[in-house]
Order: C-alpha cells, then structure tokens, then sequence
C-alpha cells in the first residue's frame, strides 16, 4: 500500500471514530470523547505510518501507545477526568484483533486430529499468532503505562515540559 496524504487521513478518521464508539460504550462523559477520538486518531496513524515505512508491527505499536499514553497525561488537567477514560478507549484502536482471530481459528483446528495430519503447518501457525497477539497486548499496557511511570510521583496539574527538561539536566 502506498503512503499518502489520503491513506493517513483516512485512518485517522477511522480510528477517531472506533475510539468515540468505544467512549460511548465505555459510557465515558461525552466531554472526553472528542480527546478519546483525537488520541486515537494520532496513535493509530503514528502506528499506520511506522507500518508503512517498514518498521515493524510491534515497535510501531509501542510508539503508537506511548504516544497515546504520554498525550493522555497531558490532556488529562484540560479536560478534568483520569487518563484512562480516554486513553483505553484511544488504545483499542491498535488491539491486534486479526491475530487473536486467526489464534482462535487455529485453536478450533487443532482439536481436529485430522486436520493436523493434513496440514502441520497449523500448530506453527498458532504459536506464531499467538505469540504476536501477546506482544502486541503487552505493548500496549507497556506503551499507556510509560507515561503514568514517568510522572508519578507528579500531579498532573503540576506537569510542565520546559520544568521536567530543566529537572533532567540537574541530574
């Protein structure tokens, strides 16, 4: 597939979308579904381009959830809710829901002996689904923690870029 303006827009407006729908499932306050959206919007399209250029699928998603998590730390104060309200639903948009299918399918054609005998192939298949249905959820409970580890021990209210910057140089 070729990266263009086009393809980026239009996974950003499908990813806004899945993130609101999830907020509304959620039953998230209406305020945060427009951040919630946005939030998604960015990181599955940070996700989409990285993709696209090649790099791989679960550095791509890391990046993608970090940088759900450390905007949902940020935006948290503006919008006067906890993080998670908007960023779990911002981070369903990367779930790596084809993996988990093709997993399950492989699961359901193992039980059949016969099946197995005719294609081998199906246990590696699993594994191989399986194993990128786990790293890929990992990283994302990994990339929306990075940002709650890294401000902990501050309010959100109190977060400033050009302070947290000044504080690292003194160290």
């Amino acid at each position: 597939m070729e990266l263009t303006v086009f393809t980026i827009i239009r996974d950003f407006c499908i990813a806004f979308i899945v993130a609101v729908c999830w907020c509304v499932l959620f039953g998230s306050p209406k305020k945060v579904f427009c951040v919630a959206g946005l939030l998604g919007g960015l990181g599955h399209c940070l996700r989409f381009i990285l993709i696209q250029l090649g790099v791989g699928i679960i550095t791509s998603t890391l990046a993608g959830s970090v940088l759900v998590g450390l905007m949902g730390i940020f935006v948290a104060h503006k919008v006067h809710n906890p993080p998670v309200v908007f960023t779990m639903p911002a981070c369903i948009t990367m779930i790596p829901g084809l993996f988990a299918y093709r997993t399950m399918l492989g699961g359901i054609k193992m039980t059949n002996l016969k099946d197995v005998e005719r294609n081998p192939d199906v246990l590696f298949d699993l594994s191989y689904n399986l194993t990128l249905t786990m790293s890929l959820l990992f990283t994302l409970a990994i990339g929306i923690s990075i940002g709650v580890l890294l401000f902990r021990k501050s309010s959100v209210r109190d977060i400033r870029l050009m302070e947290m910057m000044r504080r690292g140089d003194k160290k």
